[in-house]
C-alpha cells in the first residue's frame, strides 16, 4: 500500500483556494444563485462523494463566506483540520454573469486568505499521514507564496512516500504563460499522476497532437499521465503503454467542474485499489455525469450514481 502511515488523518488531501460563487440567474435582472467553486475544493468533494476519506488544506477569512465553506465541507464529510483562519484577509468570491457571448467570470480573489498561504502554514503531519496529495496550477498561480507553499507540500509528500496528483488547470488571467510553463514543468516532474486537459497541454507544451503531448510530459519527468479530452474521453498513459478511454454520450448542459470531478473520482478509485486505467475509466464516467447539471458542486455524482451509469454503458 502506497503512502505514509495510515489512520493519522484523511487518506486523500487537496490543497488550494476555495471560493463562494454567485451565478446570475437572469440576464436582465441582478439575481444571483449562491454556490461554491475552487478547483481543488470541487475535486476533494467529488472524492468524498465516492466514499473516500478526504481532507482539504487552505486558509479562510474570518467572514461569513469562510463559514459557508466550512459548513459545506462538514456536510460533505471533508476533513477540515488542515484549514486555518486568517483574520486579516477575506475569503475569495466570484460572480458569473451572462451575455450574448456566454459566461463572464469576475473574481474577487486578490489578497484572499488562501492566496496568503506560505510554506510554514502547510500542516506537514497531515500530508505525511495521507496516501495522496492533490495540487493544481491554480493553487500555484494565485500568489508567489501560494506557489512555494504548494511546492513545499509536494516535497513533504514525496519525502513521505505519499503520491502526488497534479492538474495543470491553466488560467492565463492569473499569470503569464511563460511563468506558468516554468512552474508547471517543475510540478510535472514532481507528480506521480499528472491529470491535465488537452487544451491546457496544447498551450503549455506548444503541441497539438495528444501522442506528442504525452511524449513531452514523460520527457519532463511525469510518471503516469491521464490526458483529459473532454467529451472525447481520455488517454491513460505510462511511458510504456497508452490506453484510450472513450467518452460518454450524455445530455450535457454545463461542463463547469467536470475536470475537477474527474480528479477527485480518479483518486478515490486509486485509494480503493483500482489500477490507473480502471480509475480513469470510472472518473471519465463521473465527469460525464457532472455535465448533466448546473454548477461546480451540486451535480458532482455519488458512487452509486456512477456505478449505475457504468452498468448501462
Amino acid at each position: 500500500m502506497s503512502g505514509g502511515p495510515q489512520g493519522t488523518g484523511p487518506a486523500i488531501l487537496a490543497l488550494g483556494e476555495p471560493m463562494v460563487e454567485f451565478n446570475q440567474t437572469r440576464q436582465s435582472e441582478p439575481n444571483y444563485l449562491q454556490g461554491y467553486g475552487g478547483d481543488t475544493s470541487n475535486a476533494i468533494i467529488a472524492c468524498a462523494r465516492q466514499g473516500a476519506p478526504s481532507g482539504y488544506i487552505t486558509r479562510l477569512g474570518n467572514d461569513e463566506f469562510g463559514r459557508m465553506l466550512a459548513a459545506l465541507w462538514k456536510a460533505e464529510g471533508v476533513d477540515a483540520s488542515g484549514v486555518a483562519i486568517d483574520p486579516a484577509a477575506h475569503t475569495a468570491v466570484y460572480f458569473v454573469t451572462h451575455d450574448i457571448k456566454g459566461h463572464v467570470f469576475s473574481y474577487l480573489r486578490e489578497g484572499s486568505a488562501a492566496s496568503r498561504i506560505a510554506p510554514g502554514d502547510i500542516p506537514e503531519h497531515l500530508i505525511r499521514g495521507a496516501r495522496y496529495l492533490h495540487v493544481s496550477g491554480i493553487s500555484q498561480a494565485i500568489s508567489v507564496s501560494a506557489c512555494e507553499a504548494a511546492f513545499h507540500a509536494m516535497k513533504v509528500a514525496r519525502a513521505a512516500g505519499v503520491k502526488v496528483s497534479y492538474d495543470t488547470n491553466l488560467r492565463l488571467k492569473l499569470w503569464p504563460l511563460e511563468r506558468a510553463r516554468e512552474v508547471m514543468r517543475r510540478a510535472i516532474a514532481m507528480s506521480d499522476y499528472l491529470l491535465p486537459s488537452l487544451e491546457d497541454m496544447q498551450a503549455i507544451a506548444g503541441l497539438e497532437d495528444p501522442d506528442a503531448i504525452l511524449d513531452w510530459c514523460f520527457a519532463q519527468g511525469a510518471s503516469n499521465v491521464v490526458l483529459k479530452l473532454g467529451k472525447q474521453g481520455c488517454i491513460a498513459a505510462t511511458p510504456e503503454l497508452r490506453t484510450p478511454i472513450a467518452g460518454h454520450s450524455v445530455k450535457a448542459v454545463d461542463a463547469t467542474g467536470a475536470g475537477d470531478c474527474f480528479d477527485g473520482a480518479f483518486l478515490a478509485r486509486l485509494h480503493f485499489g483500482d489500477d490507473m486505467v480502471s480509475a480513469a475509466r470510472y472518473a471519465n464516467a463521473a465527469a460525464a455525469l457532472t455535465t448533466t447539471g448546473f454548477g461546480a458542486v451540486a451535480p458532482l455524482p455519488r458512487r452509486e450514481a456512477v456505478q449505475a451509469f457504468l452498468e448501462t454503458q
